[in-house]
């Protein structure tokens, strides 16, 4: 039976706040996580590895999966031919700009987070990003699925789209094997029956970014993330070498990284890498995150090609599931989660 979890206090859209002055204090972060936006580190952002998607599928990208996944957990996708991202871009920016008791009844609960939402996590008091967004389950098929009717198509247009990233993620999958140096379908195998879900992220103005964020750091827990972000308007961040870098997102290109099943799976070999997401005064931003992750059941734990004497397992197994609920009650908290796996 599925546990009944409730918000702690009335969900706030943040899409309602944007148009005033200021922001309110619960989102107005602590100095030391506030960004840097006079910073400029535009030789590191170039940093950010790109790879041709017709050469990974040939098998010729080995070696730039590998010091992708390795020195940076990112790396940018381009030639992938996924020709309906426009489309479903164009759909959800539609349905943002419904009004707000068309979107209303789409709301979401702490329970599977799945339809119209603000917040992640549930703690009382906790303070908040500067986003909205939109959760579905697309495999296997939930019971809680909320898919708007409003814009026509919507639906149609997302699941076109979805569809090819999962193929693209197909031949991903295979060439990290190959980096990794295991067999082609290790990945395939290690995941079973993959589920996949997709994230809508909506970041209205912000009459002060400079205090606030659109989405804390985290890292993702499931397995790979396919970001399609908003190709005139920057605002993800990765933490490098200490640094929060700004990625400069290559037109047409998808954004693609390791989440922290792959960091338990290869026992720490790849490493699961904070990222967050800055806000803007002038202009709103959308993205699409499409989520690889194993399934619900299936339990993660370091495999053996990745544990030797002197490299013993570094992670405790644990239920994707039970992995996931535990985000869902605490919200985003940098790489604490998988810290928490971590054998003492």
């Amino acid at each position: 039976m599925e546990a009944i979890v409730e918000w702690p206090e009335p969900v706030v859209r943040v899409q309602t706040l944007a148009g005033g002055d200021t922001i309110p204090d619960r989102y107005v972060k602590p100095p030391s996580e506030r960004p840097d936006l006079t910073a400029t580190k535009a030789g590191l952002a170039k940093g950010v590895p790109v790879i041709d998607f017709s050469s990974l599928a040939a098998g010729g990208a080995t070696e730039a999966v590998r010091a992708a996944c390795r020195d940076w957990g990112f790396f940018q996708l381009v030639n992938h031919g996924i020709g309906s991202a426009a489309a479903a871009r164009r759909a959800w920016h539609d349905f943002f700009a419904l009004p707000m008791e068309e979107k209303q009844r789409y709301a979401n609960s702490p329970a599977t987070f799945e339809g119209y939402g603000s917040r992640l996590g549930v703690t009382k008091g906790a303070l908040l990003d500067w986003g909205d967004y939109f959760f579905l389950h697309l495999s296997p098929p939930s019971d809680h699925a909320k898919w708007p009717s409003s814009p026509p198509k919507l639906r149609e247009k997302t699941e076109e789209y979805c569809g090819a990233v999962g193929k693209v993620i197909e031949q991903v999958k295979k060439a990290i094997s190959a980096a990794l140096g295991v067999e082609e379908g290790f990945m395939e195998a290690a995941f079973g029956a993959a589920g996949a879900a997709v994230r809508i992220n909506y970041y209205p103005k912000c009459p002060q970014p400079e205090l606030a964020l659109g989405l804390s750091p985290h890292s993702d827990p499931g397995g790979l993330t396919v970001l399609l972000p908003d190709d005139h308007v920057k605002g993800l961040q990765v933490r490098h070498a200490g640094e929060w870098i700004t990625v400069d997102p290559v037109l047409g290109g998808l954004i693609v990284n390791i989440g922290d099943q792959i960091q338990v799976l290869t026992n720490g070999k790849y490493q699961s890498v904070e990222h967050r997401v800055i806000v803007n005064a002038a202009v709103e931003r959308l993205s699409i995150a499409y989520f690889h992750n194993p399934q619900d059941d299936l339990v993660i734990t370091p495999a053996n090609e990745f544990v030797t004497r002197a490299e013993p397992a570094k992670y405790k197994p644990m239920k994707y599931k039970d992995y996931k609920m535990q985000i869902r009650m605490r919200g985003p908290g940098g790489k604490s989660h998988v810290d928490l796996l971590t054998n003492t």
